[in-house]
């Protein structure tokens, strides 16, 4: 006789629980919903104004790809 899917469901959960695991809930901004490509547009521009006046941010970044470079021609 098989299994019904919430045994197995709870089974593998209680597995997972003995193994030191515990569920966690993830939620996502939906990619489908109107308006979700303008507002990360909107948002991408807000963060690129903001780190654009940030000389020490640029500073460092610049000296992040260039430690990228010398380690390419090594």
């Amino acid at each position: 006789m098989a299994t019904p899917v919430n045994e197995r469901v709870q089974k593998r959960r209680e597995a997972l629980r003995a193994a030191g695991l515990r569920p966690v809930q993830i939620w996502v901004p939906d990619t489908r919903r109107p308006g979700f490509a303008e507002e990360c547009h909107r948002q991408s521009v807000q963060a690129a104004l903001a780190d654009a006046g940030d000389r020490d941010l640029q500073d460092f970044l610049d000296g992040a790809l260039a430690d990228l470079d010398s380690e390419g021609e090594a």
